[in-house]
């Protein structure tokens, strides 16, 4: 029986729904995360590659990206960083890193 989807798959469907809700087209390429514990909490470090579509939507999304609350079922968005920014031919690739612990 599953427990159903980890916390690297709920943030990436939440990174999807969030860019959609500011009207951004962007799908969730790469995704990788580690195993992270505090001496209060665990969680999970991700990585991740967004590539969009290089639009007016694209950046409202990033504008509001580090304040975002996103849904999780059992975990919470402890921070979200934009760590790089690629624009090409009307694509953007944005690199993430996050952190999520477990509520």
């Amino acid at each position: 029986m599953s427990r159903g989807p980890d916390a690297a798959t709920l943030l990436a469907r939440a990174v999807e729904d969030d860019a959609w809700r500011a009207g951004c087209l962007a799908r969730v390429a790469d995704s990788h995360w580690t195993r992270w514990a505090s001496a209060t909490f665990s969680g999970a470090r991700h990585r991740m590659r967004v590539e969009a579509q290089d639009a007016a939507g694209l950046d409202r999304w990033l504008a509001g990206l580090a304040d975002a609350t996103m849904e999780m079922r059992g975990h919470l968005l402890a921070d979200l960083t934009v760590r790089e920014i690629s624009r090409s031919g009307g694509m953007a690739t944005i690199d993430l890193e996050a952190l999520s612990v477990e509520a």
